[in-house]
């Protein structure tokens, strides 16, 4: 092997001689032995395709001995049925009318009967005169070439196969894509149906508007923690007669729809008790009685934590009586004018509805002009806060903002709670119901 940068030797004597004597060697093969040994068939014919004449090396491929050849058999004899139906309607008539073929795959069949598949050239020599005198043949093994082409097809009949299964596949992830955008949108549909009746039926468990109080300012805002739930906070405001006015809020235990029927029962029991009886404590009584004669016997014991009040003009100007009775709920604020919040506490009162017996116990207290009493639920108080939500509001967090945004009116009251409670986020998790009673600065009769 020469490098690069390696100086050609001159070729020598010696090598000079070996080569001579390769071609020599060579030479000295003869025609026979050439056609006999050649590395493809040969075989001469008659016209009417009779053997007269075949080397070795197809013999061999064959198994064939020359004496039942030459002589006996047709060219045609040496191929398969189907290769023969082909020489006789194609190969031989192609022939006849060209003079040659070339490149012609055929299938030749050995003593065995294993099938050769071959490539056939054919040409036909001619007398000085032109008359046809017989058929030259070159037969080239083609089995190689033939595993060559099967494993072709075979490969584009798997790739073909592929490719159908991916079309198949393709269009069943269409079909199944289809098939989940359609049951998406039905989904939406069922949800926007769901939360639609769920709002009617919402606005059905309380007030749709509040009332107009003479002398109190009154605001309200509802928050539900999950559009596809029934809340079960719950508050009311409504006339008693004589310039009284009831009110209460409260929050029910559990979600749903049987939330929502104890929130039912709970609001129209407090108003036919109040228009029989409108003391605090006697109203909160007698829910408690109907809550667990209703749920207790049967097994499954509902309750709820409610406040009930019950506001009157005073004998002062623009002043205003409260009297309130709490079982189991967080305590009244009062923002007052001065620019102070204090809690209104309520002593004794336990979940109402939890046990046959109860007492419960009256606070009072007089709303001064400018004063607001603000009631709520413990969504508000349990709201988490804080970067990782672990951590409540809780009641002295509420309290030191009451201080911080009082004096104000129900409505303010209302709307800066509102934007308090948006910043908790996805750390107010719970239904929150806010009233807010406020006594106006100047009374309307001032202004009259």
């Amino acid at each position: 092997m020469c490098h690069p940068g390696d100086e050609p030797e001159p070729m020598g004597i010696g090598d000079a001689a070996g080569m001579d004597a390769a071609f020599t060697a060579l030479l000295e093969d003869s025609a026979e032995e050439l056609y006999e040994a050649a590395p493809c068939g040969y075989l001469s014919t008659l016209m009417d395709g009779t053997v007269a004449k075949v080397n070795a090396t197809l013999l061999n491929w064959l198994g064939l001995r020359r004496e039942d050849v030459v002589g006996r058999v047709r060219f045609a004899d040496l191929l398969t049925v189907g290769g023969k139906l082909y020489h006789e309607t194609h190969f031989a008539p192609l022939l006849r009318m060209q003079g040659e073929l070339r490149g012609i795959a055929l299938e030749m069949k050995d003593a065995d009967g294993r099938r050769l598949p071959v490539m056939v050239s054919s040409a036909i020599k001619h007398s000085s005169e032109g008359e046809p005198l017989l058929i030259r043949t070159t037969v080239f093994d083609a089995s190689d070439r033939r595993a060559y082409e099967q494993e072709l097809l075979r490969r584009r009949k798997e790739a073909e196969r592929a490719r159908a299964e991916a079309e198949r596949a393709r269009a069943e992830a269409e079909r199944a894509r289809a098939e989940a955008e359609r049951a998406h949108r039905r989904a939406e549909a069922d949800r926007a149906r769901l939360a639609d009746s769920l709002a009617v039926l919402q606005q059905s468990l309380v007030p749709t508007s509040l009332p107009a109080v003479p002398g109190l300012e009154a605001a309200v805002y509802y928050h539900t923690a999950s559009p596809d739930r029934l809340g079960g906070d719950f508050y009311d405001l409504f006339a008693l007669g004589d310039g009284r006015w009831a009110f209460f809020l409260g929050d029910v235990c559990g979600k749903g729809p049987q939330a929502a029927s104890l929130t039912s029962l709970t609001r129209y029991t407090l108003r036919a008790a109040a228009l029989h009886d409108a003391e605090p404590a006697v109203a909160l009584t007698t829910l408690n009685s109907v809550l667990h004669e209703r749920y207790a016997a049967s097994g499954d014991p509902r309750y709820c934590t409610v406040i009930f009040g019950v506001v009157q003009p005073g004998a002062d100007h623009g002043h205003v009586t409260v009297r309130l009775a709490s079982g189991g709920h967080p305590p009244a604020l009062i923002m007052r004018a001065d620019g102070h919040a204090d809690y209104l506490r309520t002593p004794g009162g336990l979940l109402v509805g939890a046990l046959p017996a109860v007492p419960f116990s009256t606070a009072e207290t007089t709303l001064a002009p400018g004063d607001t009493l603000l009631l709520y639920t413990d969504g508000l108080t349990e709201a988490r806060t804080g970067p990782t939500r672990e951590s409540l509001f809780g009641e002295d967090a509420l309290h030191a903002f009451a201080n911080e945004n009082a004096p104000a009116t129900s409505h303010e009251t209302i709307a800066r709670l509102t934007g308090l409670l948006e910043s908790f986020g996805d750390g107010l998790d719970d239904d929150t119901a806010l009233l807010a009673l406020g006594v106006p600065a100047h009374p309307a009769t001032d202004h009259a």
